[in-house]
């Protein structure tokens, strides 16, 4: 009786101390916290390993996102969305080498009221390649509504499809300090983070679209989040900009785990935006930037905005301090580079004075508030037209791939068009540059690349590879593959190998 009093005793102890110590990781500052999904208690054993880090620094523009996890963890790879992957890249023309999976991925989805079919994988759908315990992995979310597991050497399924409610857009997010977990969102309402240490993956949380007010435009979740000093930081087409404290760790049983919180939420928009964009399209589908002490995002109302986080980890809230109107939507990322200059490209739609005066691709300076804008280019052709692709950085160039298009190459200092190349179709597919080649697929499914090694010379087609369906998804490079997926259903490994 006497032995299994004290037991109690200790255990009742134990609990409120691990109560307690939640609570002393969990600090938040008063605003609305979501509605949770798969919600759990948080008595996890946190890495004594795990301390915080710098934000992001100039060094780490085109590198790879952290020397934890070895691989491309999210859309263009780093908090910068600068780095493309690793090489080598195919000089020659490549062949398929697998594509999964064997029945293309389609589903049927409502967008605006109508429904119709979609498949294979879309804007932007670039999949995370990276190791683990030494095989490959590649993972990627499709229009099937599923998340996959996917084996890079074999094309086969290393864990089952993790079934959502509807279609994924957007790339996924695989957690940069080992922590097995994939952070992603979904058509259904749902950005989730789901764990791949078990024999399926699981979901851990689910941050629903409404969990938080006010809300513009839909529940849709497009951007790649950021992972960074166990902070998550998501813009959602709500039309919100989230920072999550993730409170990362292990179960007794040594699985995965999180127990997250809300620490920081703020509409993308604002009165003046709303007045002179006319509507309330001002979903952020756009993947969240970093550098140094800021989170750079725009929004579908064509505003691009800086918020500073230097504060974050002393418990302070976030401050905006950079605003600029473009004048139309914004969904291609922010690109940084070395210097902390943003390259932003933007979509001609609404038709408006400023778009025609601003222009859709931009190098905007933040530290220069009163006038940001370095230069700018037009690209108006018809009603629509302008940038859905993210622009890529090599060197002293900036590549652009249009809408109607154009692709081309210019001078990051001056905007001076260096070369430009017709491609007969619509480009949405972000470009890719690693070791001097880049790739660039088009709506008629053709992948090209291209030697860029000279920055200033007109490229040099080196091969072309059709594939069936338009190609949207950004391709990821590693190790001498390409994978990337494509409207027509599949997502193929490319390469010369066996």
């Amino acid at each position: 009786m006497y032995r299994e009093a004290f037991i109690a005793a200790i255990f009742g102890a134990l609990i409120g101390v691990s109560i307690w110590g939640g609570r002393s990781l969990r600090r938040v500052w008063d605003f609305p916290q979501p509605q949770w999904s798969a919600l759990k208690p948080p008595h996890l054993r946190m890495p004594t390993s795990e301390r915080p880090r710098f934000w992001v620094d100039r060094q780490s523009v085109g590198k790879p996102y952290g020397n934890k996890v070895r691989g491309l963890l999210t859309f263009r790879g780093n908090p910068t969305r600068t780095y493309y992957g690793e090489g080598p890249v195919p000089r020659r023309r490549p062949r398929v080498l697998w594509s999964y999976p064997r029945q293309a991925m389609c589903a049927m989805s409502v967008d605006l009221g109508s429904s119709r079919l979609w498949c294979g994988t879309g804007w932007t759908g670039q999949p995370a390649v990276f190791e683990r315990r030494g095989r490959t992995w590649v993972v990627f979310g499709a229009y099937d509504k599923a998340v996959h597991f996917v084996d890079a050497a074999t094309g086969k399924d290393i864990l089952p499809p993790f079934v959502t409610g509807d279609i994924i857009k957007g790339s996924v997010t695989i957690d940069p300090d080992g922590y097995p977990i994939v952070y992603i969102g979904s058509r259904d309402n749902i950005f989730r983070a789901i764990a791949f240490d078990r024999d399926r993956p699981y979901q851990l949380w689910g941050l629903k679209s409404d969990a938080v007010q006010p809300t513009l435009w839909n529940d849709d979740w497009d951007g790649a989040a950021l992972v960074l000093d166990y902070h998550l930081f998501v813009g959602g087409e709500n039309s919100q900009f989230h920072i999550v404290k993730l409170n990362r760790g292990y179960d007794w049983r040594g699985r995965v785990d999180v127990d997250p919180r809300i620490v920081f939420h703020a509409p993308g928009w604002d009165q003046d935006v709303l007045k002179r964009a006319g509507d309330q399209n001002m979903s952020i589908e756009n993947s969240v930037a970093m550098f140094e002490g800021s989170v750079f995002f725009a929004n579908s109302g064509g505003l691009a905005q800086g918020w500073d986080i230097r504060n974050l980890l002393r418990g302070q809230p976030p401050r905006r301090h950079f605003r600029y109107w473009t004048g139309d939507d914004v969904d291609a990322s922010i690109v940084i580079d070395r210097d902390g200059a943003l390259y932003i490209g933007a979509e001609y739609e609404r038709g408006n004075r400023r778009s025609q005066d601003v222009g859709q691709i931009m190098k905007l300076a933040p530290g220069r508030s009163k006038d940001p804008l370095v230069w700018s280019r037009r690209d108006i052709q018809g009603t629509k037209s302008g940038v859905w692709a993210t622009p890529a950085l090599y060197r002293d160039l900036l590549v652009v791939a249009t809408h109607t298009g154009r692709l081309l190459g210019l001078d990051k200092q001056t905007a001076a068009v260096r070369w430009e190349l017709p491609m007969g179709s619509k480009l949405w597919q972000s470009p890719v540059i690693v070791d001097g080649i880049l790739l660039q697929g088009d709506c008629q499914g053709n992948l090209r690349a291209f030697d860029v090694g000279d920055t200033r010379a007109p490229p040099r087609l080196l091969w072309t590879l059709q594939l069936p369906g338009c190609i949207e998804s950004t391709p990821a490079v590693w190790k001498g593959r390409i994978y990337l997926g494509t409207r027509g259903g599949f997502v193929y490994a490319i390469g010369e190998g066996n």
